[in-house]
């Protein structure tokens, strides 16, 4: 399945404004924003934090399934999709990123 095509499968963030990503020590690592560009990884990680509750190492390759074709171009391409750059990492190094969601007003 295309991005595209999961990305209809997955929940809704219009009542979102951001996810927030903290480390261990609840340090902000991390941000994917309600706005043009993002969209698309703000429903990724919103689904990974419904269905996993934390950004654990299964979680993001959970994450990297979503993305779909996105996510091999991010390998062959660094930087291009930070946001898929960043499951990637999660994943290599055994890392846990806990979410916090942040509400539209």
């Amino acid at each position: 399945m295309s991005f595209a095509e999961t990305l209809k499968t997955l929940p809704k963030t219009s009542h979102l404004a951001a996810i927030n990503l903290l480390s261990a020590d609840g340090g902000v690592v991390g941000i994917v924003e309600n706005k043009t560009g993002q969209t698309g990884s703000l429903a990724v990680y919103n689904h990974l934090a419904q269905i996993y509750g934390a950004l654990t190492p299964e979680a993001a390759r959970k994450g990297l399934e979503l993305y779909g074709e996105h996510s091999e171009e991010a390998r062959l391409h660094p930087g291009k999709h930070p946001h898929i750059d960043r499951l990637i990492g999660l994943v290599e190094r055994g890392e846990t990123l806990r979410i916090k969601q942040i509400f539209a007003v």
